[in-house]
């Protein structure tokens, strides 16, 4: 199975399934030099993990991560780092009924006409659980950015659910209070109509749509090429990859198809460092695939979730029965309120793998010290210290 891996440089492939053992995943490129905290990674984590509110899933899962290789003494080394992830609560016994009977507007019929079998608990490598390794590695590429000589800052928050819009907001608005609420919207008042549509669907025993913006500051010019390796092309891979995303714009998005050119064209100005910089920002922080040194910003949108538990048709390969099904289980009535901290984790991902490419960053280190050995992150040997003679190593001439 391909398409287990995201990025160039800094890349992490993920492996697990839903209701298997473990998630898991390895990301290489990160320099060597990054105090890496595990607890910065969790704080992440927690935010995208089930059973946070009463619009979540109820999966009792903790998301404890686990990091396994790649760092010493708290920093990283430059080789990969593996973390692993444990599953402690999952129930397969509810998917039994779709193991030959697909839900509808899932992937269990697709995913088993391409491999012959699929791992059906809980919708197995499908599953939006596998997520949870990006935010892991997201987390990662969070903590090389800050710890950069690059002042980069990433935010997102629910701009809408339903038919429910949230007003305009400031980056600052979206850093002081989107985390405030239960669907993590920056705008106090738009947040409680949404909780108020989430929850009505979610009594139906339906579910609905929404959408996220996203904003990025600091990032800085030329990161990009033109055409394949387009910075929005990258972007655009890695928002399309959250499973049920099915739409994503930046910088005016969907307006451009109305706009004129003479409205859509930004003229050029020095800015007070007398670096040329567009008037207006219409692109998203983007112009001919390569950023323009001005805010990334975007929307991406969400379907609704297909696992509900209204009465639906489907049909039994095995049986060759027409039958009448109801997904029951522990489902998500709305899912951008938990898919924030992804989309902020595949953000940072794709903007540190353009960094590394474009030499912003060094890919080996983060000092950008090449050939100096003797750093304040390196390990010390014990012997040299002689308050920890018993941590010392007997030597053959010691014998």
């Amino acid at each position: 199975m391909n398409g287990n891996e995201f990025g160039r440089l800094f890349r992490m492939t993920t492996y697990g399934e839903s209701h298997g053992e473990a998630m898991g995943c390895t990301v290489s490129g990160v320099p060597a030099g990054v105090e890496l905290s595990e607890e910065e990674i969790q704080t992440d984590l927690d935010r995208r993990k089930p059973g946070q509110s009463m619009i979540t899933t109820s999966r009792g899962e903790p998301d404890k991560v686990s990091i396994q290789s790649g760092i010493q003494d708290g920093y990283t080394t430059g080789t990969p780092v593996g973390m692993v992830i444990q599953n402690k609560d999952a129930r397969s016994g509810k998917y039994e009924p779709f193991i030959t009977a697909p839900r509808p507007s899932h992937g269990d019929f697709t995913y088993s006409a391409k491999f012959g079998t699929r791992n059906w608990g809980g919708g197995g490598r499908s599953s939006a659980r596998e997520t949870v390794n990006w935010v892991a590695a997201g987390g990662i590429a969070k903590q090389v950015l800050d710890q950069s000589e690059h002042d980069v800052q990433i935010k997102a928050h629910v701009c809408q659910i339903g038919d429910v819009e949230a007003g305009e907001v400031t980056f600052e608005d979206m850093l002081e209070h989107s985390e405030e609420n239960e669907v993590r919207c920056a705008d106090p008042e738009a947040a409680e109509e949404m909780r108020d549509v989430a929850d009505e669907y979610q009594k139906e025993g339906d579910s609905i749509g929404g959408a996220i913006y996203f904003e990025c500051r600091g990032v800085p010019s030329g990161l990009g090429a033109p055409r394949f390796d387009s910075f929005p092309s990258r972007l655009a891979q890695a928002m399309y990859s959250i499973p049920a995303v099915n739409d994503f714009e930046y910088g005016i998005g969907r307006e451009a198809r109305t706009t004129r050119g003479s409205e859509y064209n930004e003229d050029w100005a020095f800015d007070d460092d007398g670096t040329p910089t567009p008037v207006g920002n219409d692109h998203g922080g983007i112009q001919g695939g390569i950023t323009t040194g001005q805010p990334i910003y975007g929307e991406v949108s969400w379907h609704p979730p297909v696992s509900i538990p209204k009465t639906q048709k489907t049909v039994d390969w095995e049986s060759g029965e027409e039958k009448e099904i109801t997904v029951t289980g522990r489902h998500d009535p709305v899912l951008p309120p938990r898919a924030v901290p992804v989309v902020e984790a595949m953000l940072a991902c794709t903007i540190l793998d353009f960094m590394l490419l474009s030499g912003r960053i060094n890919p080996d280190r983060l000092d950008g010290r090449p050939g100096e050995y003797d750093t304040e992150y390196h390990p010390s040997s014990p012997q040299n210290d002689p308050e920890d003679a018993d941590t010392h190593a007997t030597t053959i001439d010691d014998e």
